[in-house]
């Protein structure tokens, strides 16, 4: 395990160098001497930062909190020039250096397959992946905060990466060709327990799995809200709650409303014949005794 990481390290090293054109050079272990200032600003940076240690909740609140300590940071003076600020001499610097005209993109690439349920097991934790895609092999590409399934070139699932162990991270979108077969999957399916749906879709939702053929009934609803993209949901939603308002719930009212809101939505073809014509008006007594030779 331990090669293993500095495999991956150096392989992630290497192709930051290839993207950025710069030569790595190598030092000689446990000699400080060569690397320069390095290990005293790491040292230093560990200390305006981290010291006392900060607690987050997620990364997103932690690089907010280090971007604010920076701009705190710029305003001190100079170590060289101490008449001006750090703040100062960087925008004086910033028009002077290359510009980044592609970001790297790293992450750590490996193939996984996937399992029958539909998922992938990363780092202890599991993720959904669509059904078209089951008992199959994809590409699994690991960034600092996302998780990318990619097959065939194309990113066919994203999911936000967890740190933790045991937990199950599910699209639910990725198991409906599933409820299409199989539809009482809908009652105790683990990713449709836990699906956060609004309440006018939660309230439809219970209403119609107590009457017959209740779980056919909502697929059918999941399916036309695919099929309008991502506005699907939000046109359900509303949807729903005009049925609910009307007091009568059926499918085939949402399903109406749904349409009737989607029409609506869309502009209207003007046809060619609808185009209004120019008629040339001329004397009615000419047009009736033509003159004569």
């Amino acid at each position: 395990m331990h090669y293993r990481f500095w495999g991956l390290l150096d392989s992630c090293l290497a192709a930051l160098a290839n993207h950025y054109l710069f030569e790595p050079v190598a030092c000689t272990p446990e000699s400080g001497w060569e690397k320069g200032q390095v290990e005293n600003q790491v040292g230093n940076i560990r200390e305006w930062l981290f010291t006392p240690m900060a607690k987050f909740e997620d990364f997103s609140a932690l690089n907010a909190w280090l971007a604010m300590r920076c701009r705190e940071l710029a305003g001190r003076h100079h170590p060289e020039q101490s008449s001006r600020s750090i703040a100062d001499c960087f925008a004086e610097e910033q028009p002077l250096l290359m510009p980044v005209k592609a970001s790297f993109d790293g992450y750590v690439e490996e193939i996984r397959r996937v399992s029958q349920l539909c998922l992938i097991r990363i780092d202890r934790n599991r993720y959904s992946v669509p059904a078209k895609w089951a008992n199959t092999v994809v590409s699994v590409r690991l960034t600092a905060e996302r998780v990318h399934m990619v097959s065939e070139e194309q990113i066919i699932a994203e999911h936000p990466r967890r740190f933790g162990r045991d937990q199950l991270i599910c699209d639910p979108w990725h198991y409906l060709p599933v409820l299409e077969k199989k539809p009482g999957a809908l009652r105790h399916g683990a990713p449709f327990q836990t699906w956060d749906l609004a309440v006018p879709i939660k309230v439809v939702r219970d209403r119609l799995l107590k009457q017959d053929q209740g779980d056919r009934a909502f697929v059918d609803l999941l399916l036309m809200a695919r099929s309008l993209g991502d506005s699907g949901l939000e046109t359900l939603e509303v949807a729903c709650d005009l049925t609910l308002q009307a007091g009568v719930i059926s499918s085939a009212i949402v399903l109406n409303e749904m349409r009737r809101l989607t029409d609506a939505a869309k502009p209207k073809d003007i046809a060619k014949n609808n185009f209004p014509e120019l008629i040339k008006r001329i004397d009615d007594n000419k047009a009736l005794y033509p003159a004569k030779d």
